[in-house]
């Protein structure tokens, strides 16, 4: 039987759904546990949440992990979130992205090493190390994982540094869950074409700052909104959302809520607004990145269906 450790796998289960002629009826159901309780079991499945009572549960077991996505998966991926967090000086070594945002954020001023660079690996990288010293930045190369693989291993020869992992995941918007029922008195969730003052404070405190080219970075989007939750008249929480490649992702960043806010579900609210505004525009996956160590931030986007498409390291030139 299912037990606490299997939440966040991947489990097949089989119910009981009917009687016919004294015998039941059976039905499976593939997905993601995320809820497990002493009456029920909730799956993310590709069709939706489902809640099963125990009751009905025949048998229930965890299945293997999923096949990696394809590398034309990552690719695609790793562009749409390129063109949602867009730096502002930007360049190609053959298809090869070279990034650069004033140092504000390492997914903004890193290579994105997919695709051919038209050269030798260690010329590449050379001209990576080039490219960046002439901006007066310390070069970094974002990896996706396991895609970029030989990538790392020539950094490793060169002796580079390595940031900590970062999930790149992802949940089909039909699985998220719908919006829990507004307490009374429910400060509601706002959804703004352009950033206020406030929102940028939040932000700058979350990130250390905000250079003129963070501002870019926000909101040079074609299709961008910005939630905000205001109480007692103050901005208390904060979060941002884009579709890009080709209207299919929503792109979830900055999701930031006030110490004193928190434990209200609105980072929950937040998602869910930004979720309808994206699924009006066409979109039908939602992505986020999150730290590995980032354990609370984890669990809140497990609960919410996500799972890890690949992982990327942020890897730095030494000094």
């Amino acid at each position: 039987m299912l037990r606490e450790q299997d939440v966040g796998h991947r489990i097949v289960v089989r119910r009981i759904v009917g009687i016919r002629e004294g015998r039941p009826l059976f039905s499976d159901a593939l997905g993601e546990l995320v809820e497990l309780s002493e009456t029920h079991l909730t799956l993310a499945t590709d069709e939706g949440r489902l809640r099963v009572p125990r009751g009905e549960v025949h048998r229930a077991k965890r299945v293997p992990p999923a096949r990696r996505p394809t590398a034309a998966a990552v690719v695609a991926l790793e562009l749409a979130a390129d063109e949602a967090w867009p730096a502002p000086t930007r360049d190609r070594l053959g298809d090869w992205l070279l990034r650069a945002a004033d140092g504000w954020t390492g997914r903004a001023n890193s290579a994105l090493p997919v695709g051919d660079p038209d050269r030798p690996l260690p010329a590449a990288l050379d001209a990576v190390e080039r490219w960046y010293a002439d901006r007066g930045q310390p070069a970094m190369v974002n990896i996706p994982l396991p895609l970029a693989a030989p990538v790392g291993a020539e950094l490793d020869a060169r002796g580079w540094d390595s940031r900590p992992p970062v999930l790149v995941q992802t949940v089909p918007l039909a699985s998220l869950p719908a919006a829990a029922p507004e307490r009374p008195g429910s400060p509601p969730v706002e959804l703004t074409t352009a950033p206020s003052a406030d929102w940028l404070a939040i932000a700058a405190g979350r990130k250390g700052g905000l250079p003129d080219a963070a501002r870019h970075v926000l909101t040079a989007v074609g299709q961008v909104r910005f939630a905000q939750v205001h109480a007692d008249g103050a901005l208390v929480a904060i979060a941002r959302g884009t579709v890009t490649g080709h209207s299919r992702w929503l792109g979830l960043s900055l999701i930031e809520v006030l110490p004193a806010a928190r434990r209200q579900g609105l980072a929950g609210r937040m998602v869910r607004a930004l979720v309808d505004w994206g699924a009006a525009t066409g979109a039908t996956h939602a992505f986020l990145q999150v730290e590995q160590r980032n354990t609370p931030a984890v669990t809140l986007y497990r609960g919410l269906g996500f799972t890890t498409h690949h992982t990327y390291v942020t890897r730095v030139a030494p000094r």
